[in-house]
């Protein structure tokens, strides 16, 4: 499975983005999927894994209720709402999958990863 993110970009604090990322190669609907990020100069961050159901999240307490994330199995898609975004929300964010349905919120425990994209909040 290949994962492609997108909508990363510069925004000022207290503004809203969405990431996206797409899988391409393989249905990814029983796999859990995640996001995790890394900030210039610090060690990888989780930030929100959701089960292949969708019906269980976990959330960093950093970023539990500004983000949701949430899935489209019909469009093999992951997708991570952003809101109220903070300075110290900058990173690069990636998405990952596991090929297990479970969510687990340990980055390696994911099998594969997107390429990351970019999140810049400025003051």
């Amino acid at each position: 499975v290949q994962l492609q993110a997108s909508g990363g970009g510069l925004v000022q604090a207290g503004d809203s983005l969405s990431l996206s990322c797409a899988a391409s190669g393989r249905t990814f609907s029983n796999n859990a999927l995640g996001w995790f990020r890394q900030a210039a100069g610090k060690g990888r961050e989780f930030v929100a894994v959701i089960s292949a159901s969708g019906r269980t999240t976990y959330y960093a307490d950093s970023v539990k209720g500004r983000f949701t994330i949430s899935r489209d199995n019909a469009k093999n898609t992951v997708v991570l709402q952003m809101n109220s975004l903070k300075p110290e929300d900058t990173a690069v964010y990636y998405c990952a999958g596991r090929t297990t349905a479970a969510a687990r919120i340990s980055g390696d425990e994911y099998h594969y990863w997107g390429q990351g994209t970019l999140v810049t909040v400025s003051s």
